[in-house]
């Protein structure tokens, strides 16, 4: 069995595990420009195009990013170009660790309330949740969420000092490996 396949299979694995239940509305939502309680600064600030100094492609794989790791300066402005080449929907969130695991709990109630299904973002539960919640979910900058075939883009200007890593916070890919470090140089 290929590396591929075999991903494939425990991420098909991981999301039948984890397809909803009946549940009751959460009532926690957090957002990620503000860190789930972090300093937004901590990670960094949307950038202009025009101060870009390169555009760097990601491709999201079903259990994996290309490239897995990135190396970026200090105060350095990137323009991502995102493509899910993936059979299933994914995230490109920049964030600290600690922000990664205070935001899956967001990523799990979205998935609870029917807005993502394995292959695609349900936007009338979508827009019911967001009547509930009096706001957007995954409205930030520092995110990106997408389906099957489709892409998109990030700008963002990066701290001088952090250690910062790009996920997907989907239940269960992220313990799957869709996630990589961001090496800040001088």
């Amino acid at each position: 069995m290929t590396k591929n396949v075999l991903y494939r299979v425990l991420i098909a694995a991981s999301v039948a595990l984890t397809l909803p239940a009946a549940t009751a509305p959460a009532l926690a939502a957090g957002a990620h420009g503000k860190g789930h309680g972090g300093d937004a600064a901590e990670i960094g600030m949307p950038g202009k195009v025009a101060d870009a100094t390169r555009t760097i492609e990601i491709v999201m794989h079903d259990s994996y990013y290309e490239p897995e790791n990135l190396t970026l300066k200090q105060g350095e402005t990137v323009r991502f170009v995102i493509k899910n080449a993936g059979e299933f929907v994914h995230e490109f969130n920049i964030a600290t660790a600690k922000m990664h695991v205070a935001h899956q709990p967001e990523m799990m109630m979205m998935r609870d309330h029917g807005v993502l299904e394995p292959d695609r973002i349900n936007w009338e539960a979508a827009k019911k949740m967001r009547a509930m919640m009096g706001h957007g979910m995954h409205d930030e900058p520092n995110s990106l969420l997408l389906e099957p075939g489709k892409s998109g883009e990030i700008i963002w200007t990066f701290p001088a000092h952090a250690e910062l890593r790009f996920a997907c916070n989907i239940p269960g890919h992220y313990e799957s490996g869709m996630q990589g470090e961001i090496k800040l140089s001088h």
